[in-house]
């Protein structure tokens, strides 16, 4: 599986989106930080509580002048009925056919109750302004996540 180097530019998107745009790309957020984080399943306990938390420290991320953004393969119908269920200030990205998350290296083999399938390993990546990854978090656990990606972002701002 290939995966994005730090320092390389980001692999850039243009998925459809939540939201007044159909669509975002990475290469329309030049010039801004972009927090991508990437995450299994809309409305599940984990994903729920790590977008929660995002939206919680939304303020923070602004005035780091950093853009959040949360991608799953959901389909953006459900993206919709997630992100107002939860007041989420941010969009959310719709990778259906999984291209993003496969050029960003975070599709992996999981096991679950004997069956095994491909999905989401919950990552996040900080893209610096210069449109190259700054830094990233793979296998995420959520407890304080959200906190230690605001210290980077802060950091590069």
């Amino acid at each position: 599986m290939s995966r994005p180097s730090l320092a390389a530019p980001a692999p850039d998107f243009d998925l459809p989106a939540t939201g007044e745009s159909d669509r975002i790309s990475l290469s329309e957020l030049s010039g801004r930080i972009v927090v991508l984080y990437f995450y299994p399943r809309d409305a599940t306990p984990g994903c729920t509580t790590e977008s929660q938390d995002f939206r919680d420290a939304y303020a923070d991320f602004l005035a780091a002048d950093a853009v959040v953004l949360g991608v799953s393969q959901d389909s953006l119908a459900s993206h919709e009925t997630f992100k107002d269920k939860h007041s989420m200030p941010f969009e959310l990205l719709s990778d259906g056919d999984g291209t993003v998350c496969t050029a960003y290296g975070v599709l992996v083999e999981k096991n679950m109750y004997g069956k095994t399938f491909t999905g989401i390993e919950r990552s996040t990546f900080v893209i610096g302004t210069d449109g190259a990854l700054a830094a990233e978090w793979r296998k995420v656990k959520v407890p304080g996540h959200v906190a230690e990606v605001l210290q980077t972002v802060r950091e590069l701002a």
